[in-house]
């Protein structure tokens, strides 16, 4: 017999903590977070002492103490300090979760321009443990994603243990170069059996899921991707207008455990 762990995960390009009026705001985007109530949530465009655009300050340590989080870091770009400051220039990926984090990696992305990074943690649930990995390809070339994607992909290697691939793909989940992830991970989005975004009840583009641009969305590259035998019981898009020019994805996960032992008579508790 087994026992089945529900596991809530949000995924977010937060656009370094500045919404659609042009404002860096980060108790407002830990708001939105802590209203969704995740257990994982996994954060792209995350800077750390980068600049003026995020006032300089460590938006993913500011973000895990807000919250209660556990906090693992994921540098794409890592440069020297600016003159007159000591802390290296960082931007990439987060994840804070509430799951304990038993080890965590960060893997470099082959591609031109902007650097990629995928981070990987692996996170204790109740008798077992899920891999969970996120990433940010390239918003330039269909070649380097379907690389990057091709790379982020093999990270999976032992299936004995379930895993997800999110993130910001920059790419529909229909596209060409994300066929690798299609051929071995399911789409949570379309695995679930509930399903709401922010397109309106009476759009045409209802239920499609589209993350981008946050004020019109047009497309779905905010994704999550589950390993086999990963259940999902629920998508949403959540509205993160105020907070980005995304949309945060939310998915409610059922991981398969080992079977609780029954408390016997007389047991403390």
């Amino acid at each position: 017999m087994t026992a089945v762990v529900p596991v809530r995960l949000v995924t977010f390009n937060v656009h370094h903590g500045v919404g659609d009026d042009g404002r860096h705001d980060l108790p407002r985007l830990a708001r939105l977070l802590a209203d969704a109530d995740p257990d994982v949530i996994c954060l792209q465009e995350v800077d750390r002492h980068f600049g003026d655009r995020s006032d300089f300050v460590d938006q993913a340590l500011l973000l895990s103490r807000a919250l209660d989080r556990e906090l693992v870091f994921g540098a794409s770009i890592d440069e020297a300090p600016p003159a007159g400051r000591t802390e290296r220039r960082q931007y990439g990926n987060a994840l804070l979760s509430r799951l304990p984090v038993l080890t965590s990696e960060v893997h470099r992305l082959p591609g031109r321009g902007e650097p990629r990074s995928a981070l990987r943690a692996l996170v204790a649930l109740d008798g077992t443990a899920l891999w969970v990995t996120t990433t940010h390809l390239s918003s330039k070339a269909a070649a380097d994603r379907a690389t990057q994607a091709a790379a982020v992909a093999a990270l999976h290697a032992d299936p004995a243990v379930p895993g997800v691939l999110v993130g910001d793909l920059n790419a529909d989940a229909g596209a060409p170069e994300l066929g690798v992830l299609r051929e071995r991970f399911g789409d949570a989005w379309e695995l679930a059996p509930d399903r709401t975004d922010q397109a309106g009840r009476f759009s045409l583009r209802a239920g499609q899921g589209l993350t981008h641009p946050a004020r019109r969305p047009r497309v779905r590259i905010d994704q999550v991707w589950v390993s086999p035998g990963l259940a999902v019981a629920d998508a949403r898009v959540l509205d993160g207008s105020a907070t980005s020019d995304h949309h945060p994805l939310l998915v409610d996960l059922l991981v398969e455990g080992p079977a609780r032992r029954p408390a016997a008579r007389g047991d403390a508790g």
